[in-house]
């Protein structure tokens, strides 16, 4: 390889592909799934109740998304250290992709 990037491969794929491999670690899907539903900020006890995972893998998966701006973080009030997640316009936006997996999975698991 000779670093040189190849005009032959669409640089779209790499962003999809990092996207790709964003969503499937361990309860990024989950978490974006369910702040989808939910529609409404969620603090991190709740996140961490509801996807069934341990602080740590919660809080990794909450910065790797808030960096790809699939999930927004906010303080609860200026004088608190809460903090509440919420998914992004931008996340919202993978919405139908996110429940068309989800259906998938479900029809293939009742057949």
């Amino acid at each position: 390889m000779s670093g040189e990037p190849n005009p032959n491969c669409d640089p779209l794929y790499g962003r999809v592909d990092a996207l790709l491999e964003q969503l499937t670690k361990s309860k990024s899907l989950h978490i974006l799934m369910i702040l989808d539903q939910k529609n409404q900020a969620l603090r991190f006890s709740e996140i961490k109740d509801r996807v069934d995972a341990s602080s740590t893998t919660v809080s990794r998966r909450l910065g790797e998304l808030i960096e790809f701006e699939l999930v927004e973080r906010t303080k609860t009030s200026e004088e608190s250290k809460t903090h509440e997640y919420a998914i992004s316009e931008y996340g919202k936006q993978l919405s139908p992709i996110m429940h068309a997996f989800y259906d998938w999975v479900k029809r293939r698991d009742s057949a």
